[in-house]
């Protein structure tokens, strides 16, 4: 994908492009306080990388020890920083408070800028979500790449909802719809269906997402499992129980193993098992995630190790 920049040394071809807000994590626990690269897109960027992905981040970060601190980490997981990205003043912040039960509550301190860009060679898979489809003025610059590029490439969507963040229950409602239909793939948290649509069960929520324009609507539901929902077939995957030091990135570690599924189909569709399999692999992920503090996700062979069956051993190219 290409903006104003000159060209980089970076790959021009990618399985992956993740497009969305990358900021350090403040995590304040009754143990103290610690600082950890972080933002949604950024985390499920990071999380395809150890799972040998391709993939690139088109993000907005500062010239600063936070930014470098991103840029690091994102290196060190095989993900490259696409240019335009380092185009802030100072790079955005999350402070995450953690509760006894290892659950995470935020305040977000992030300007989201982020320039025209035109998409130079598609990816496999666009992905984006969370901050940077709703706060202006950088959703805008989002949606302008997801109208160019969703009948060209698979494209997946996690609103990962900040209530703090956003206008009122109406605007966010019509962004998200608006969004939906520029997707193929749409994965939210019960919290954020709940939230979204106060009046709907999952199931019915996961069908209005279908009735908008996605293919595949999935509802995590944390230690309950997960929906998976397809015009055709419905099904319930249970979660794989794990002790919890916290939650922090495990819905994003969840995508990141989605995507992995999807790209290694072959052309199976989404039929029952295939949606059992996508399932099962994702939860894992989630899984051991949220065994370690922090967004940490498993690498390849971590989940291999666990569903040898369901994991591919390398990622099959088309």
């Amino acid at each position: 994908m290409n903006n104003t920049e000159p060209a980089s040394s970076a790959p021009d071809i990618f399985d992956a492009i993740v497009v969305g807000e990358a900021l350090i994590d403040i995590v304040t626990s009754p143990d103290g306080t610690s600082e950890h690269p972080g933002g949604s897109p950024a985390n499920v960027a990071y999380g395809l990388g150890r799972l040998g992905v391709s993939t690139g981040l088109l993000t907005a970060i500062g010239d600063d020890e936070r930014g470098a601190e991103i840029e690091a980490h994102l290196r060190a997981g095989g993900v490259v920083l696409l240019p335009g990205s380092r185009s802030l003043a100072r790079t955005a912040s999350a402070t995450a408070c953690l509760a006894a039960d290892g659950s995470a509550s935020y305040e977000f301190d992030i300007d989201w800028k982020l320039p025209p860009v035109t998409p130079a060679h598609i990816p496999r898979v666009l992905h984006t979500g969370s901050i940077a489809t709703f706060l202006a003025p950088g959703a805008g610059a989002v949606k302008s790449l997801l109208e160019q590029s969703h009948r060209s490439c698979l494209v997946t969507y996690d609103p990962n909802i900040r209530p703090a963040l956003l206008g009122s229950h109406a605007q966010a409602q019509g962004i998200f719809e608006d969004l939906v239909p520029l997707t193929d793939v749409v994965k939210l948290s019960d919290e954020d269906a709940l939230w979204l649509y106060p009046g709907k069960t999952l199931e019915d929520t996961a069908a209005h997402i279908l009735g908008l324009g996605a293919g595949l609507a999935v509802i995590t539901q944390g230690p309950e499992g997960s929906l998976l929902a397809t015009a055709a077939a419905q099904l319930s995957v249970p979660a794989v129980k794990s002790e919890v030091a916290d939650t922090i990135g495990a819905g994003d570690s969840y995508m990141a193993a989605l995507i992995l599924g999807l790209l290694t189909r072959t052309g199976e569709g989404l039929g029952p098992e295939v949606l059992d399999r996508l399932g099962r692999t994702a939860s894992l992920a989630a899984a051991i995630t949220v065994r370690r503090p922090g967004a940490n996700p498993p690498n390849l062979e971590e989940l291999r190790a666990h569903l040898p069956a369901y994991v591919p051993g390398h990622l099959a190219h088309a």
